[in-house]
Order: C-alpha cells, then sequence, then structure tokens
C-alpha cells in the first residue's frame, strides 16, 4: 500500500539534510496518513480511506465527502 492521500494525492517530501561541512544527503519526510471511515451523507455509506491530516481538517471545513468531491472534482478509487 503506497503511503499516498486518496483524496488530495499528497505523498512525502524530499529534501536535503545538510552537515557543518556543506554535506547534502537525501532526506525523506512521511505525510501524516491516518486511515478513518468516512460518512457520505449523500450515498448513506461508510468509506474507509487512507487520508493525510490536512484532507481530514479540509473535509471538516467543507462538510462531508460528497462536497468535498464535488468542490475538488477528483475520483478517488
Amino acid at each position: 500500500m503506497s503511503k499516498q492521500c486518496q483524496l488530495t494525492g499528497r505523498k512525502r517530501l524530499v529534501g536535503h539534510k545538510i552537515s557543518h561541512s556543506n554535506i547534502k544527503t537525501k532526506k525523506r519526510s512521511q505525510i501524516n496518513l491516518k486511515t478513518k471511515k468516512i460518512f457520505d451523507s449523500e450515498s448513506g455509506e461508510t468509506v474507509r480511506l487512507r487520508v493525510s491530516a490536512k484532507a481530514i481538517r479540509s473535509l471538516d471545513k467543507v462538510g462531508g465527502l460528497s462536497k468535498y468531491l464535488k468542490k475538488n472534482k477528483r475520483l478517488f478509487v
């Protein structure tokens, strides 16, 4: 299972860890993924998704899964 948000498509970030002598090595920072059961009020179903913390806050702000998908026009599998 990939470490990617199923709603926003966010993946891990890649950057550099820079030492005192300015040597750069690759550093990966993982996103904050949570497995959530989200209730869809229009269809009356509960859907289990792996979503990021940002997506959870966005769902709360918009007011539900169906409204979020209509606003962002992004389908999930």
